[in-house]
């Protein structure tokens, strides 16, 4: 799907976020005569009426009636196209579309290397980005990592590679697009998302579109992910990651098959799953034809992204760790393994859509820190989970009403035995929405609540083309 092919339809865009503006200004600098219909939030709309755009309606109600009036809905990656709405409109024959596939119908030039995972993308992605310009190859880090792909739609010139990560709600839009990407990188399929899904089954269904229908020409799949491992993909090449054939860890030693490369414990890719997600990115540079074991010491002058197990400084003998893009109870394991060891205050919980936290629960039967205290609105339901593991196992476990209510707890449970050396870490296993915009928002609110300089722990290195 061309953006010139919307010429003469009826187009609506949907959500006035980076994506929804992105997609505004690729259309208008393609097709500027095309009267466009803009449904947002009423906040969103004083700022669309700002354009001055006299080709631009402005409306504050999706209704399916109103959806069903265009051919041709750009659909920005929040707004689940599950909704009621959305599906009655779909059934009148409106086609929904995001901005991934206008930029993939565009056929810019470049070679495509697409992430998706349930954790560890956006650090895959930058390393993967990190890796290439390493090795002197001009690279676009874009995507769901901060950088919309349709903001980037005319680059001069094109980068040698792109390394695009996407979201569970961005990767059916790759086979939309019409363009197969050379690689696709699958880190790993957990449960998360499941109010935009409906169910974990679309959960993942959804997820490998990317595979299933993007049909890349070349697969890098995780050998030891079940989900993953099970894939039959007739229209690609598999290269698998993590199995003893090809790129592996043995410990914190990083092998290509039989030949040792390289002691990981040093570097900067906080926990386990992260080194592992090192072999993805080499197994798909080596997949592109390069040499990938020269570029691999290079992983050492990586600069690890903001809110994903992020250190942000020490206080009054207590560091303060923040995990803000921890969206799943797996992800939240993941940050107490990397920890461990440690007396450690543990601040879970966020925004409930439905995603079960038994396993979680069951886990600090044997992993348990020293505190967890629970937030947000799936707070109460973790806690009672957890209240009986608590009793047994013998950790301390607090309920907040918010997150400033959670970091005093967590303070008071490390200083009841002196609080030199413990750990307050924020990794709360559900989404930010409610009381912040994004995870971003909820990062720098921890940074700010801990003493720190919230702008300090917020870029990520790299963005864009260089």
């Amino acid at each position: 799907m061309r953006i010139s092919q919307l010429e003469g339809r009826r187009v609506a865009l949907w959500g006035w976020g980076r994506e929804g503006r992105a997609a505004y200004q690729a259309i208008r600098s393609r097709l500027p005569e095309l009267a466009l219909t803009l449904f947002c939030s009423p906040e969103e709309a004083v700022e669309g009426r700002g354009l001055h755009d006299p080709r631009l309606a402005i409306e504050t109600a999706a209704s399916a009636e109103r959806l069903s009036a265009f051919d041709w809905v750009i659909k920005s990656p929040g707004i689940s196209p599950y909704r009621a709405e959305a599906l009655a409109a779909a059934e009148q024959g409106t086609r929904f579309i995001g901005g991934t596939a206008l930029w993939f119908g565009e056929d810019i030039g470049g070679r495509t290397i697409c992430v998706t995972g349930t954790k560890g993308k956006s650090t895959t992605t930058s390393l993967l980005a990190h890796l290439l310009r390493a090795g002197g190859h001009r690279t676009a880090l874009v995507g769901n990592i901060g950088v919309p792909l349709l903001e980037v739609l005319e680059p001069s010139p094109p980068p040698e590679f792109w390394a695009i990560e996407l979201s569970s709600y961005q990767t059916g839009d790759v086979g939309m697009g019409g363009a197969r990407p050379d690689v696709a990188i699958a880190l790993n399929i957990y449960p998360e998302h499941l109010d935009w899904h409906g169910s974990q089954a679309r959960y993942v269904e959804d997820k490998l579109r990317l595979l299933t229908q993007g049909k890349p020409r070349i697969a890098v799949l995780n050998a030891n992910d079940p989900v993953l491992s099970a894939l039959q993909l007739p229209d690609s090449r598999i290269h698998w990651f993590g199995d003893e054939a090809g790129w592996h860890l043995r410990g914190d030693v990083l092998w290509r098959g039989d030949r040792e490369i390289m002691d990981t414990a040093s570097l900067p890719l906080p926990g386990r799953h992260n080194r592992g997600n090192l072999c993805a990115v080499l197994t798909a540079i080596e997949a592109l034809g390069i040499d990938a074991a020269p570029l691999a010491p290079h992983a050492a002058s990586f600069k690890p992204l903001p809110n994903r197990l992020q250190p942000i400084g020490a206080r009054d003998g207590i560091a303060y760790v923040n995990d803000s893009i921890s969206t799943t109870p797996h992800a939240t394991l993941a940050a107490l393994e990397c920890y461990a060891g440690r007396r450690i205050a543990l601040l879970v919980g966020g925004h409930d859509r439905g995603v079960e936290w038994r396993g979680f629960a069951e886990a600090m039967r044997q992993q348990a820190p020293l505190a967890i205290v629970t937030m947000g609105e799936n707070g109460p339901r973790i806690h009672e989970l957890l209240a009986p593991v608590a009793a047994q196992a013998g950790f301390h476990l607090g309920a907040a009403k918010d997150l400033a209510d959670a970091m005093t707890q967590a303070r008071e449970a490390l200083g009841g035995e002196g609080g030199e050396g413990g750990v307050v870490l924020m990794s709360p296993g559900a989404p930010s929405f409610g009381p912040y915009r994004d995870y971003v928002a909820r990062g720098r609110h921890f940074a700010e609540l801990a003493g720190f300089d919230p702008d300090s722990i917020s870029a990520i290195a790299g963005l864009g083309i260089s």
